[in-house]
């Protein structure tokens, strides 16, 4: 029996998805990019998500790192994937106003794919000059399909 490829799904659909997500409503995150073995997270680094020295908690650097993880690894994966795992490295304190979590695919296979994410912290002026990496994540998605 061949089996059927999964229906892919675009940036629009990925926006549905993190929205029917509760705990990403909570701490307001946005995916800006989805598609191509790739997929950005991103946070606005309001004060409730901060620890006592103001930095961003390392739970919601965890948390964009798992998320950005198993949305990049449904683009190769199809919709129905979980995280079985991953590591976190933090490298600096996420300061600055928004957190950024970008993932790629590094490997896919028929049912699992290794996914790689840095996660950078953007200052007030913005863009790519502004980032400063904070941390680098890697996990392991497995196909639910």
């Amino acid at each position: 029996m061949t089996e059927t490829p999964p229906e892919p799904i675009d940036l629009a659909m990925a926006r549905k998805v993190l929205d029917a997500q509760p705990f990403s409503r909570l701490v307001r995150a946005r995916i800006t990019r989805f598609g191509e073995g790739a997929a950005t997270l991103e946070i606005g680094a309001r004060e409730e998500l901060r620890q006592q020295n103001g930095f961003l908690h390392g739970g919601v650097l965890a948390y964009a790192a798992d998320n950005s993880i198993t949305f990049a690894a449904g683009t190769t994966l199809g919709p129905a994937v979980l995280t079985s795992g991953f590591s976190i490295q933090y490298v600096r304190p996420a300061t600055g106003v928004k957190l950024v979590a970008h993932a790629v695919v590094v490997h896919t296979g028929r049912r699992q794919a290794v996914v790689r994410c840095e996660l950078f912290s953007e200052s007030e002026e913005g863009g790519e000059d502004a980032r400063t990496l904070c941390a680098i994540a890697q996990g392991t998605v497995l196909s639910t399909a």
